[in-house]
């Protein structure tokens, strides 16, 4: 009887890689032609050893970027001790990092999942219970245009982009959208039928768009008006990414939601998400009335704690950088009439084009730089927190070189 020696991982080709995706996969992903081994602080390698300046950062997944080495460490220690115990028992990990983001974003109480777009599920039915609890025609919930929050059926149906939206119509009834920063629409929509109001403080996937202050102020009046709750998606533009902890900090005094979703980079690439809420919105949620089998478990949370100890000490970097990074864009910019403007806070930057962006990617991989085009024609910069000037001024000459070259 024979029997069938699998070879190494290491030796298979990248062709190879590729091929076996390709037929056994779902098609779902529309990936580029690069097939990583690796990483080390800000740069990727491919499986033929080539070095590339990862200014996408997993979508903001690897904030401190590629194998640090405290990251590291607590992995090693805490994978040999404990990984998972399921939500049945406690752990050390999962109470202090609730107390850990409770003093950092000044909502009281955590729940505990794996995902953004879990994260949204969650703070979506703490919204619709929040609503059935004052009246039973309560359900009624106010998005944006141009909104990302998650892909699953009730993520997406607070998302504002027909192209994630359509292919799975009907989905949840009573939601509203309108543009983002038009206080005239918000107050047009927001009623006594309004449970919640969605809003990411800085769209990502809609083109790093901030919200207006003037915009987010209303939005809070009119919450408070309504008995509405206020929902923050911090997921991509949270933590630490705008150089505060999250986006709704940036005005003084600092524009409190009632619930707020976080994930991304909170665990540094394992799986964690979180849904942060006041006393009035968590209420809304009692007993076995939401759960996850793996949200919280010991190693995610031990390494969030690190990640946050590490965020805390780069918190002023992250907005020196990103300024520094910002003003080389804006330099950048006024030498190309192609480009429309250049949006965002700390190291949460896009440069929109006049055409789709598409070829501008290939052509930053093929000079070993990393980054990303969403919303069609906008280049999207979500690079590591550990990144430096000089780095800055690599990505920046770059794509000087590129944009010299369309005509």
């Amino acid at each position: 009887m024979s029997s069938t020696v699998t070879p190494p991982l290491e030796s298979t080709s990248a062709r190879e890689i590729m091929d076996l995706e390709r037929d056994y996969l779902l098609q779902n992903y529309a990936r580029y032609p690069l097939v990583v081994s690796r990483g080390k602080g800000c740069h990727l390698y491919d499986v033929d050893g080539r070095r590339y300046l990862d200014l996408i950062s997993g979508i903001g997944v690897n904030a401190l970027g590629h194998a640090h080495p405290r990251i590291v460490k607590v992995i090693r220690e805490q994978s040999g001790l404990l990984i998972h115990c399921s939500n049945l028992y406690y752990h050390p990990y999962q109470g202090a990092l609730a107390k850990r983001l409770a003093a950092v974003s000044g909502l009281q109480r955590a729940f505990f999942a794996n995902t953004g777009t879990e994260a949204m599920e969650g703070a979506l039915k703490m919204v619709r219970a929040h609503g059935r609890k004052v009246h039973a025609e309560k359900y009624e919930i106010v998005s944006l245009d141009n909104s990302f929050h998650g892909r699953t059926l009730g993520a997406l149906s607070v998302t504002g982009q027909a192209k994630y939206r359509d292919p799975f119509q009907p989905l949840l009834p009573g939601v509203k959208f309108i543009p983002a920063n038009d206080v005239e629409a918000l107050e047009r929509a927001v009623n006594e039928r309004t449970a919640g109001i969605v809003l990411e403080m800085i769209q990502g996937e809609g083109g790093i768009y901030p919200m207006s202050p003037e915009f987010a102020v209303k939005a809070r009046q009119l919450a408070d008006r309504h008995d509405a709750l206020l929902v923050a998606d911090e997921i991509q533009c949270g933590v630490g990414r705008p150089g505060t902890y999250f986006a709704y900090q940036r005005s003084t005094p600092p524009l409190m939601p009632d619930v707020m979703v976080v994930a991304k980079p909170l665990a540094c690439g394992l799986p964690l998400g979180v849904v942060m809420a006041n006393e009035k919105a968590a209420a809304a949620i009692g007993p076995g009335m939401h759960g996850s089998t793996f949200g919280g478990g010991a190693l995610a949370c031990r390494v969030a704690l690190e990640f946050l100890d590490i965020l805390e000490e780069l918190l002023p970097h992250i907005q020196e950088v990103g300024g520094y990074f910002h003003v080389l864009l804006n330099e950048l910019a006024r030498k190309h009439p192609f480009v429309k403007e250049v949006r965002g806070f700390g190291l949460m930057l896009g440069v929109e084009l006049a055409f789709p962006g598409k070829q501008i990617v290939l052509d930053a991989m093929a000079e070993g730089m990393l980054i990303n085009c969403t919303h069609e024609t906008v280049l999207r910069f979500l690079p590591p927190y550990i990144i430096s000037e000089r780095e800055v001024d690599t990505a920046v000459k770059t794509l000087g070189r590129i944009f010299a070259r369309q005509k």
